[in-house]
């Protein structure tokens, strides 16, 4: 079982990649006397009400909250709403939280647990390919505001995260891209080797064979450890974890978060390796090849409408007039260049 150590200098933690994790987390959780697990309407019909059974009958005592499934959720009133049950339930500070299921529901529990109480712990069990790979790992939470997405927040570490490819059984295969996106991403800003096998293996992605799918959550997992271990709050490094991220997010916006997180950044990458490519940074042929890779998965690769520098400017990473554009120099690589928007 792949175990990856984030060495944090104040809340360091371990990520459990196993097939069938799931079913050993009893035995690890010790940061409650009880638990509040956290998750959308769909995935509580799908595990969350027998995960709250299955840890009832080892002995833990555990609650089930979830919310309407969806970005659109992903906000104050679902917090405080969440908040108020939990307190209707008894729990104190005494208590913790599960995240289980994708990456809205890891970034509003991990929001909730370091406010609810002045911050109570919590533990990631992703359920979808995306947070899996990117969204449970680093600590980000936050919910959106109608001004821009994941305007409020905090990095609040997770105690422990459970990861177990079983769930990605259920996964639409939508969902399967929306996560392959980041992968992709990784690749491109750290790790030719992982893009050249997702050129080369995305029937085996796909058909979710063990093999394959445990590479490229293992792989993923280690870059953006390593990213954070050096950048904990993004103060340079771990920028580089956005490429694709500032136009991607503006538009997400735009579509009213109808449009999947992963599908944004894709069009996001095209956009900034054509920016690359116009300042001489990277060649037609790397911008070419990671094009061709994103079709390939069928990742859209165009918008009907590009961001304008207003959309931009609603991205929480801007700093004053300036917007940090995160590009490609080869694949593999990547330089953070700032940009004035006018």
């Amino acid at each position: 079982m792949p175990t990856i150590s984030l060495k944090l200098k104040h809340s360091p933690y371990k990520v459990f990649i196993k097939k069938g994790i799931a079913n050993e987390i009893p035995k690890h959780l010790k940061w409650g006397q009880k638990y509040a697990v956290i998750t959308d309407n769909k995935v509580s019909a799908l595990y969350g009400k027998a995960f709250v059974r299955f840890l009832r009958k080892n002995g833990i005592e555990a609650e089930l909250f979830s919310f309407a499934q969806g970005e659109k959720s992903k906000i104050l009133p679902t917090i405080e709403k969440i908040a108020n049950q939990m307190v209707e339930k008894n729990f104190d500070r005494k208590d913790a939280i599960i995240a289980l299921g994708g990456g809205v529901v890891g970034d509003l529990a991990g929001f909730l647990a370091s406010m609810y109480m002045r911050g109570i712990p919590y533990i990631q069990i992703p359920t979808t390919l995306l947070a899996m790979v990117d969204s449970s790992i680093g600590g980000k939470t936050g919910v959106d505001m109608k001004t821009g997405k994941n305007l409020l927040g905090r990095i609040e570490q997770p105690k422990a995260v459970f990861i177990d490819s079983t769930y990605l059984k259920t996964l639409a295969k939508k969902q399967i891209r929306n996560g392959l996106a980041e992968v992709i991403k990784y690749g491109v800003i750290r790790d030719p080797k992982l893009f050249s096998f997702i050129e080369n293996n995305s029937e085996e992605i796909f058909n979710l064979e063990e093999k394959a799918i445990n590479k490229i959550i293992t792989d993923s997992v280690k870059i953006k450890a390593k990213v954070v271990e050096k950048d904990e709050h993004e103060a340079g490094l771990r920028m580089i974890l956005n490429y694709g991220h500032t136009y991607g997010h503006a538009i997400e916006k735009m579509s009213g978060y109808k449009l999947l997180h992963g599908y944004a950044i894709s069009i996001g990458m095209v956009i900034a390796n054509k920016i690359a490519v116009k300042k001489g940074m990277l060649k037609k042929e790397d911008s070419d090849r990671i094009k061709a890779l994103l079709t390939k998965v069928e990742l859209p690769i165009v918008t009907i409408k590009k961001p304008s520098n207003k959309d931009l400017m609603s991205d929480k990473k801007r700093q004053g007039q300036y917007i940090n554009l995160i590009l490609p120099t080869k694949i593999g690589k990547v330089k953070i260049v700032q940009e004035k928007c006018q």
